[in-house]
């Protein structure tokens, strides 16, 4: 019977690379402790550096009839591990730019649809308290601020007097300040 821990780490490649699990694990089980302290050193935190190692193993067993290790094992596998690292770093810069700029979207859109649900309100408001307003008065409104006719172009338009176009607007406009307060007459 073979006892895998007094064999190299030439040989335990060599078995490995046919698919001995055995020589798989007595790897395993020489360097994950080193390799895993290296990876908490450079992540500082456990879970990740547990997964760093896990991943690095699933790796080196999935590809194990391609290993061509022209250093020694242990410098093989912190040079994967390192690259692991940096990967990682770059994965979490990546991904924090990623969540500030999706912050920043989130932001700028929530201010922008409650700015619109505000002014869509105001705007349906406004509109219904248009429309409560007295026929003539509602049309003379209607024509001064949504065609932008002056108040003569009105008059000629409703066979009506100038004085009686601005009285019918003054009268709006002060219809729509009570119900809706002055600072939407700026609106308007």
């Amino acid at each position: 019977m073979v006892l895998y821990i007094e064999l190299s780490d030439t040989e335990l490649v060599d078995l490995l690379k046919s698919g001995n699990r055995a020589a798989f694990t007595e790897i395993f089980n020489r360097y994950q402790s080193l390799l895993y302290i290296f990876a908490y050193k450079k992540i500082g935190d456990r879970e990740e550096a547990k997964d760093l190692i896990h991943e690095l193993f699933l790796t080196f067993w999935e590809k194990r009839e391609l290993l061509n290790i022209s250093c020694s094992l242990p410098a093989y596998l912190f040079t994967v591990l390192k690259n692991r690292v940096f990967d990682l770093y770059k994965h979490k810069k990546v991904s924090q730019r990623y969540l500030e700029t999706f912050q920043t979207y989130l932001d700028t859109e929530q201010n922008a649809t409650d700015y619109l649900v505000r002014h869509n309100e105001l705007s349906c408001l406004i509109e219904k308290e248009i429309a409560s307003l007295p026929y003539k008065m509602r049309e003379v409104f209607e024509l001064s601020r949504k065609t932008n006719l002056s108040r003569k172009e009105i008059a000629t338009e409703l066979n009506l007097s100038e004085q009686t176009v601005k009285s019918h607007m003054h009268h709006a406009l002060k219809i729509l300040k009570t119900k809706l307060g002055p600072m939407v007459i700026l609106v308007l």
